[in-house]
């Protein structure tokens, strides 16, 4: 694999309140867990890495329509050396205070294509496994000798977006 895909959808709710807003995260790490700087760390306010190894295709806001709502496009073959690991993270735009969280949130998904083939190589419901987190670590694509491999992950934040950061040492104060 040189580049991949990552998609990201859910559906409109469906009862009264306000709308699910769900944002795709990327986070470049180096093997101490950390990002290098805030350019290692892609979402809807910067959308791409310097190197042009991480490329997020825009926000949508809704989840209206069909198919991923949002792409991340990351070419492998741009990342750099020290980078060992990129996480690709999913949260409920101001959720905390919208008191939303991925146990209310309808058929929401992240999943990761082989960019050459299309080729579906992983995929995540996120509605079914996250009933009071805000934010989710859905997995993590790592350097595993010469090669790149998948590695789903699951983790959660109650504490939201804030506390994701925070994690991966981007000060937020």
């Amino acid at each position: 694999m040189e580049k991949i895909i990552v998609g990201l959808g859910w559906d409109v709710r469906k009862t009264s309140g306000t709308d699910f807003d769900l944002d795709c995260s990327v986070f470049l790490v180096t093997a101490e867990g950390k990002v290098r700087s805030e350019d290692d760390f892609v979402f809807f306010n910067h959308l791409k890495t310097s190197d042009g190894s991480v490329e997020h295709l825009g926000d949508n806001r809704t989840g209206a329509g069909e198919g991923d709502d949002e792409v991340i496009r990351v070419d492998l073959t741009k990342v750099s050396p020290d980078i060992q690991k990129i996480v690709f993270a999913v949260s409920i735009y101001d959720g905390e205070a919208r008191r939303q969280n991925f146990g209310m949130v309808s058929s929401a998904f992240i999943r990761v294509l082989n960019n050459a083939t299309r080729k579906e190589i992983a995929r995540y419901d996120l509605s079914e496994e996250a009933s009071n987190e805000t934010t989710l670590m859905f997995g993590e694509v790592y350097r595993y000798g010469n090669d790149w491999k998948f590695k789903a992950v699951g983790q959660g934040f109650v504490e939201g977006f804030t506390a994701l950061v925070r994690h991966f040492g981007i000060d937020v104060s």
